[in-house]
């Protein structure tokens, strides 16, 4: 019997788990028992991500824009804001209305420009709105994260500065869940699919410590998905080298960090992108 893929097979609308032989229809209408696809065996649970009415988010100002795709990249950020020692929940929440107020009325987008954040304490939420239901769907809320690369990457928000240091452990490991879920979602494979921002625009996003370490997160994530992926298919984005700064100003505001500028971190949307 040919393979079949998690999506094909849950579109016939069978129940199925992932502890017991897939089952598929025969033209009869009856059940076939087949082998159990890797996939199968090795699906991450969805992470805990607190919604947008988990914390109080504002109505944005008009709904995103739901594209009937997955995903081929899922870009992981910094924010570029100080790295706090407040990681409880309510930080978390706060962290995310700050983003919220500052992406709508400093840069006059619609909602908060990403679709995910995860906070120093290692909790997780959702961004951008529509995102959480998008993604259980197998389709993809265009955010304002990734200049001209909006409608084909999903944006990942880590709280912190990580140029010269790594996020901290609790922090990484929700992060590497999150992607876990995600690339298992989308069915795609971490060493193809995760790249820093600076992978697509002119930025030192998501700093240098914490780009160093995206091999180290995607093999992370491989092993969460039973090794899915040996490796990248397809040699990796562009890596676009950083003119003479500094940024203050212009199209690559926030290509190196500005102390006064908080939550800049590099080009979020860009001429070709239809929606903020």
């Amino acid at each position: 019997m040919p393979a079949v893929s998690r999506r094909a097979f849950l579109s016939t609308g069978l129940l199925w788990s992932a502890c017991l032989p897939m089952a598929m229809l025969t033209a009869q209408g009856g059940l076939v028992a087949t082998a159990t696809p890797v996939w199968a065996a090795h699906r991450p649970r969805r992470p805990r991500v607190y919604t947008r009415s988990d914390w109080k988010a504002d109505p944005p100002r008009s709904k995103a824009e739901v594209l009937d795709r997955a995903p081929d990249r899922l870009v992981v950020h910094h924010t570029a804001t100080a790295n706090t020692g407040a990681t409880d929940l309510d930080a978390a929440f706060r962290l995310s209305r700050t983003i919220q107020r500052y992406h709508m009325k400093h840069n006059g987008w619609e909602d908060i420009g990403e679709q995910f954040t995860v906070s120093r304490g290692g909790y997780v939420m959702e961004g951008r709105n529509r995102s959480l239901p998008a993604v259980e769907a197998g389709k993809h809320v265009m955010g304002a994260q990734a200049a001209d690369h909006n409608d084909h990457t999903l944006g990942i928000e880590t709280e912190g500065t990580y140029t010269s240091c790594l996020p901290p452990d609790r922090q990484l490991s929700a992060l590497t869940a999150l992607l876990a879920w995600l690339c298992d979602a989308y069915e795609l494979d971490p060493h193809e699919a995760i790249v820093g921002h600076r992978d697509l625009n002119r930025t030192a996003c998501p700093g240098d410590r914490l780009y160093a370490y995206l091999p180290r997160l995607r093999d992370d994530v491989a092993r969460r998905l039973g090794g899915r992926g040996d490796g990248r298919a397809e040699p990796p984005p562009p890596r676009l080298a950083l003119p003479a700064g500094p940024y203050e100003g212009g199209p690559y505001e926030g290509a190196a960090l500005i102390g006064d500028l908080p939550l800049e971190h590099g080009p979020a949307v860009g001429p070709h992108d239809l929606s903020r």
